[in-house]
């Protein structure tokens, strides 16, 4: 960012425009230049108010251009927000539909082995409803004792009643399911509102950035147009009387700017080393214990995307070691950017789905690929947290795969390990 320029640094420029005669030398009145002493002293007067008018324009000019930078980089941070508010609640409904998943797994080994009984009691069924409509008659057509046929009636019923607390239960647990598959889907509409209201904010804070940027240009633009006007102004007051005064006056308050500008550079270049080397520390990041996984399958470091790691660094595939990891996503989830930098590529590649390769500095480069839909283009910057696209959704009922996000780094044109990135990050 520009830093907002200064009354004494314009007057440094305009003195070191217009350098002082030599001593003893006699300035040569310009062409056109005041006859009388009365004329230079208005002629210098007027010139004088209006570099002063155009220094005063410079300076609220650059006022604003800053106010526009600080209001864009809020922005910027509130937009960076947002997406995190909405990855907790796609990481909620990520365990919710993993629960349906499961809940109607259970449902169909119920119902499967509740039809397992049904047909092993098939051929004893109608004699059970003989016995309930006719049991008297059922007894007396059977050729046993009646002791043996009283005994066989109890058994039968008792086998009847097991079945119908087995149904019953089942009856209890598909009922359970269906509540809770009614709850998921009450909180898949929420979500999907949530990620239309956070895409409307998003896209008003697109505007109000990009608002802002332009309100900052048009500020930068006043702001150089009118130290331009001052230049101009005080070559003119250089052919009056009176200016070599003016310009004393004005070379010992640039000796003091120089100093103060001196000062402020050295501590700008410690800030941009200091910088510099946090950046080459981050873009190294420490490699974390040998375990990058926990119990569940999950990543300890802060993963781009809600959902689970399926597929590791170096696994084994057809074509050899895996240079990437793979996660199996929530439905419609947000990805977001594990870096600040530059997009370099964001487009639909062969069968790879929507790809974005984001350069992060330092030679590191991360390559997300398989999203649905792009939030960013080509030639945008993005800040670390930002979402850049959406994954596909996801019904558990249905047969489909789950949406698959595939994520690589490189570094030095290299394939390497994003897990270490992505846990000093977490």
């Amino acid at each position: 960012m520009r830093s907002r320029p200064s009354a004494s640094l314009l007057l440094i420029l305009l003195a070191a425009a217009s350098p002082p005669d030599a001593p003893g030398s006699a300035r040569k009145p310009a062409a056109g230049a005041p006859a009388t002493e009365e004329q230079a002293r208005q002629a210098l007067e007027s010139a004088e108010a209006s570099q002063k008018a155009a220094l005063a324009a410079a300076r609220q000019a650059a006022a604003a251009a800053e106010e526009a930078a600080r209001k864009r980089a809020l922005l910027t941070a509130q937009r960076v927000k947002a997406s995190e508010q909405l990855r907790l609640a796609e990481t909620a409904i990520e365990e919710m539909a993993l629960r349906l998943d499961q809940l109607g797994q259970e449902r169909a080994r119920e119902e499967a082995a509740l039809t397992a009984r049904a047909r092993a009691f098939a051929p004893v069924l109608p004699l059970l409803e003989r016995l309930s409509l006719y049991p008297a008659e059922t007894l007396l057509a059977v050729p046993a004792s009646p002791e043996d046929a009283l005994r066989g009636v109890l058994v039968l019923q008792g086998v009847a009643k097991d079945i119908e607390r087995q149904a019953a239960a089942l009856r209890a647990e598909q009922a359970r399911v269906e509540k809770i598959s009614a709850e998921i889907a009450a909180q898949n509409a929420a979500l999907k509102m949530a990620e239309a209201q956070q895409e409307e904010d998003a896209a008003l804070l697109d505007r109000e950035i990009e608002a802002a940027s332009e309100s900052e240009a048009k500020s930068r633009s006043e702001a150089a147009a009118a130290t331009t006007a001052a230049a101009r102004e005080a070559a003119q007051a250089r052919t009056l009387q009176g200016v070599i005064a003016s310009l004393q006056a004005a070379a010992a308050r640039a000796a003091e700017a120089a100093r103060e500008a001196a000062a402020r550079r050295s501590e700008a270049a410690r800030q941009a080393e200091v910088a510099r080397e946090e950046k080459v520390s981050l873009a190294r990041p420490p490699v974390p214990a040998p375990s990058t996984l926990s119990a569940n399958g999950a990543p300890v470091g802060g993963a781009p995307v809600a959902g689970v790691l399926v597929s590791a660094y170096g696994a084994p595939t057809p074509a050899g070691p895996a240079n990437g990891i793979r996660y199996q996503t929530a439905p419609g989830a947000h990805v977001l950017a594990p870096c600040s930098g530059m997009v370099e590529f964001a487009a639909p590649f062969r069968s790879y789905g929507q790809l974005v390769i984001l350069d992060c500095g330092n030679d590191y480069r991360f390559v997300l690929a398989g999203m649905t839909k792009l939030l960013v283009s080509a030639g945008s910057s993005v800040s670390a947290g930002e979402a850049v696209g959406v994954m596909a959704g996801w019904d558990p009922d249905s047969k489909a795969s789950r949406p698959t996000l595939y994520l690589e780094l490189h570094h030095g044109g290299q394939a390497v390990n994003p897990l270490p990135w992505l846990h000093a990050r977490g």
